[in-house]
């Protein structure tokens, strides 16, 4: 790839320049460097897009399942086919390092997009049925038109798969916006599928904030679905209500751990900091709050300090090595973010690790951990973003789960115990879409990723996602007596 290259949108079928002709800098995170450019869209190229998506949606509605099906399978061999070029993509969008973006990105994207293949042909309707004398019912599930997918830039190749396949696999048509930061991956995508779908069927538009407010409040689709900022859900939410188009929104995070006195604190330690310094917490699911018994909190807090000075940044990697290597944050944006938040913590606060930008170019954040905050503190209640775990303590096991569940976000959590009683009633009171126990972050494409209260709505991942981009429709059919 040459030290710049120019990125363009992918619309029926083509490769095409903005219509205005407008591009903003594409910069790599681990240097600071612009290399690339990419499309800033405007509202001719959404509607193009969008246009070309709902003509394509007439035949590719009408698709059988198990044709569907096919075209999947091939998408996730084109990807699997073609991982070297995704890798080195998402290292430049997003500063990753290549053994863990090859590792822990490319076989679960691959083996998503086969679940969704195979799930196509899993939707079914009730029996046909008299439910009124002389009358037949049956219900059908149908697409629910033109998606419009808006992904964020903490996982850009992943999230775009998460959008797409179960969208493409219930019979929809797409139109997907990568972030303005990581756009290289999505279009590279886009290519490699080029062969496989009908034009129209994929689409891909460039842009910034403003390209995905016109998205969301464009006409044309019947459905949105964001992975962002609470912030930026909340935006789409009032934009698409003008039409009463679907939403589908998932959004922040504040993870508590809950870690009681009989826990293993070594393999806590080392699940909770691999679940909040992995991709340098720049995860909704992040493990960034830990609430933890106060009789072992000392023991616990020297545990993951020794961890925090085991991770090592992504422009050190060795090739080959196992130790867990993170990316910079984003943007110099998140960067002020996140250091802002630590510089800021109250004096009752120690920051025990980190704690400070890593010098040397780029926008790496040392992993930091910082115990002694309380409920009220910014730290606890602000979702992070970055590669910050902080540590509260508790008395008693009514006192973690209000602290667990004092909090506007709802996505995930984690409880560490060895008392499967504890396990099963706390894990049932902590209000969050997922309760992880004796670990942290694992996820699997038959099972649901998605979150309650400010973390948004609707499903990524497993049946309940496939069944989130269709509608029921109710067909009576007067049969006689």
């Amino acid at each position: 790839m040459p030290d710049k290259s120019q990125l363009l949108n992918y619309v029926d079928g083509e490769f095409v320049p903005p219509a205005d002709g407008g591009y903003s800098d594409v910069v790599n995170p681990a240097t600071g460097e612009v290399y690339a450019s990419a499309p800033l869209s405007t509202a001719a190229d959404v509607d193009a897009a969008y246009a070309a998506a709902a003509r394509a949606f007439g035949g590719w509605k009408r698709t059988t399942p198990g044709e569907r099906m096919e075209k999947l399978l091939e998408m996730a061999d084109a990807v699997s086919l073609g991982a070297s070029r995704l890798i080195e993509a998402e290292a430049r969008n997003t500063g990753k390092p290549l053994g863990l973006t090859a590792s822990e990105e490319i076989p679960p994207m691959v083996d998503q997009i086969r679940f969704f293949a195979g799930a196509a042909r899993m939707l079914e309707g009730k029996a046909s049925a008299e439910y009124m004398r002389g009358f037949q019912s049956t219900i059908r599930r149908e697409p629910v038109g033109v998606v419009g997918s808006v992904a964020p830039w903490n996982y850009p190749m992943m999230m775009a798969v998460w959008k797409f396949a179960p969208a493409l696999a219930a019979g929809n048509t797409i139109v997907l916006k990568p972030s303005d930061t990581t756009p290289a991956s999505a279009v590279l995508m886009a290519g490699l599928f080029a062969d496989i779908l009908p034009p129209g069927v994929f689409n891909v538009v460039c842009g910034d904030r403003g390209t995905g407010a016109l998205m969301s409040a464009h006409p044309t689709p019947a459905m949105v679905s964001i992975t962002g900022s609470t912030r930026a859900g909340k935006a789409v939410a009032e934009a698409a209500a003008a039409t009463v188009k679907r939403t589908h929104l998932e959004l922040g995070g504040k993870a508590p751990c809950v870690v009681f006195a009989d826990a293993d604190i070594a393999a806590a330690a080392e699940g909770i900091a691999v679940a909040g310094y992995f991709n340098a917490g720049q995860d909704c699911t992040a493990a960034t709050r830990v609430i933890v018994a106060e009789s072992i909190r000392g023991e616990l807090v020297e545990a993951l300090a020794e961890q925090a000075a085991a991770v090592r940044l992504s422009r050190d990697e060795v090739a080959g090595s196992e130790d867990l290597y993170i990316p910079p944050v984003n943007n110099p944006t998140q960067l002020a973010h996140v250091s802002g938040l630590v510089e800021r913590a109250p004096s009752h606060a120690r920051v025990v690790s980190g704690g400070e930008k890593a010098g040397g170019g780029g926008y790496f954040y040392a992993p930091t951990l910082v115990d002694g905050l309380r409920a009220d503190d910014e730290l606890i209640r602000t979702e992070i973003f970055g590669p910050v775990i902080t540590v509260q303590g508790f008395s008693d096991e009514s006192e973690a789960v209000a602290m667990a569940n004092d909090t506007d976000y709802g996505l995930a959590a984690s409880v560490w115990t060895r008392d499967h009683g504890t396990a099963l009633r706390v894990s049932a009171a902590i209000d969050s879409g997922c309760v992880w126990i004796n670990c942290h972050i694992p996820l699997v494409a038959e099972m649901p990723h998605g979150g309650v209260k400010q973390s948004g709505y609707g499903k990524d991942l497993s049946a309940y996602s496939l069944e989130d981009y269709t509608r029921v429709k109710h067909v009576m059919s007067y049969v006689g007596e």
